[in-house]
């Protein structure tokens, strides 16, 4: 996949696809990942493209299949802001592990 910032898949084609959805992978379909047997995961990894691109599309489309299942519906529930929440309080746990961590109550000194 050779394309620039800001343009779209080289395999998307309105004609057939209609919308461009972000979310969505537009190329070649493979075994998704909860498919793949042991075995096979050797061959299914190599298939994989590896680079910093190919990583920020994948975090990308995770990012908006992740808003248009909880942020953007018209009747949203409160999980979305509540999961920002919840990750935000355990990154800074783990942030702030080292100072918490001598703070532990202990039954004999």
């Amino acid at each position: 996949m050779n394309w620039k910032f800001g343009e779209y898949q080289p395999d998307y084609n309105p004609k057939i696809h209609g919308t461009y959805d972000p979310a969505r992978f537009y190329g070649k379909p493979d075994t998704p990942f909860g498919e793949v047997k042991l075995k096979d995961f050797g061959s299914w990894f190599s298939r994989r493209e590896k680079s910093p691109q190919a990583f920020a599309q994948l975090v990308s489309r995770g990012w908006w299949r992740w808003q248009h299942k909880y942020m953007l519906p018209k009747n949203a529930l409160f999980v979305g802001p509540m999961q920002v929440v919840f990750a935000g309080m355990a990154l800074f746990y783990w942030i702030n592990y080292g100072k918490i961590k001598h703070h532990k109550n202990y039954k004999y000194h």
